[in-house]
């Protein structure tokens, strides 16, 4: 314990800060993966001595977002960080979401790429629905207001020609409480975008199992017309990939739209903040994985993904990169 202690007044020291900042962590909501990843991250930062930080649960990306703009006070030492999806991210910071559009979110500056989100779009086998056509007519929930996973849930309706008016009902939920509506019956499909596994998506596959019910994935093909209006409207951001059936154990594996997920914090945050929570967090990648799976593909060769991208990365994170070696 007391070399614990003495290694983080060490950095403290050596990084420069003179009281610790306090750090909040929009995520998203409970039963996905941005909930327990914010969390973790936070605890990792409380032990390391670099900040006082503390996860919300929030509607995830965008909301994350608009608190990263509105509630950082440079003044009081208070930075709010997020979770977001790259192609939230990208739309608020160009001022092509309507969030942002009389104000670009030009103070977002990454601080390292986390691990691909996959597009669900949930139902289950005998629901009718197989393809993104048949969800016409069906009770759907496209996501939390204010989430990545609306905006993508509306980009992929728009590019399939099918309008949320065309559903019987629709929903704005998310992720557990979707899983919770399809599993009782008061739902026939979700979209949601989470890393694997997300665990509302498989405690819901469970609760399927004990009916004798299966879950099914909708699929998004690399050659369909959704896939390539992704590709041209987020270039380097969308990609096609695939959920094996063993993650949730449906009956086939699953092509659907993939992105890496950002974590973002603004430009005011000093650059010995930026640089002691980045170091923090890649010298415990240990325990994020231990706690949260899609952390596996949280490393220094994938943290640096978007480098030359369209949003910059903080200099501090910058600075640690290079010292690790992940950057020339």
């Amino acid at each position: 314990m007391k070399r614990i202690i003495l290694s983080a007044l060490a950095l403290l020291v050596g990084t420069g800060l003179a009281q610790k900042p306090k750090v909040v962590i929009g995520t998203g909501g409970v039963g996905g993966v941005y909930f327990y990843f914010g969390t973790t991250l936070a605890e990792i930062w409380n032990k390391a001595g670099v900040a006082e930080a503390q996860a919300i649960q929030t509607a995830a990306s965008i909301d994350n977002l608009l608190l990263l703009e509105n509630r950082t006070d440079p003044r009081s030492g208070t930075y709010y960080c997020a979770t977001t999806l790259p192609d939230s991210a990208y739309l608020a910071y160009t001022g092509g979401h309507e969030r942002f559009k009389d104000k670009p979110a030009k103070t977002i500056r990454v601080l390292f790429a986390m691990y691909p989100n996959y597009l669900h779009i949930v139902t289950k086998e005998g629901s009718g629905i197989r393809v993104l056509q048949d969800l016409k007519g069906k009770r759907v929930s496209t996501g939390a207001p204010g989430s990545g996973t609306e905006v993508e849930a509306l980009l992929v309706l728009q590019a399939t020609g099918i309008s949320p008016k065309d559903f019987s009902k629709q929903e704005r939920l998310g992720a557990q409480e979707s899983a919770n509506a399809l599993s009782e019956g008061n739902l026939d499909a979700f979209f949601w975008s989470g890393g694997l596994p997300t665990a509302a998506v498989t405690e819901l596959a469970s609760s399927l199992a004990r009916k004798g019910q299966r879950i099914y994935l909708v699929p998004i093909d690399a050659k369909s017309t959704v896939a390539q209006v992704f590709q041209r409207r987020f270039p380097g951001l969308a990609e096609v990939g695939v959920v094996s059936k063993a993650v949730y154990g449906t009956r086939a594996d699953t092509p659907t739209l993939s992105f890496w997920n950002l974590f973002v914090c603004p430009a005011s945050m000093p650059e010995e903040v930026a640089y002691a929570l980045t170091k923090a967090a890649f010298e415990n990648l240990a325990s994020l994985r231990s706690a949260v799976a899609a952390a596996r593909e949280t490393t220094l060769e994938n943290a640096v993904k978007f480098v030359k991208g369209t949003i910059p990365y903080h200099e501090g994170a910058l600075r640690y990169f290079r010292e690790a070696g992940a950057l020339k």
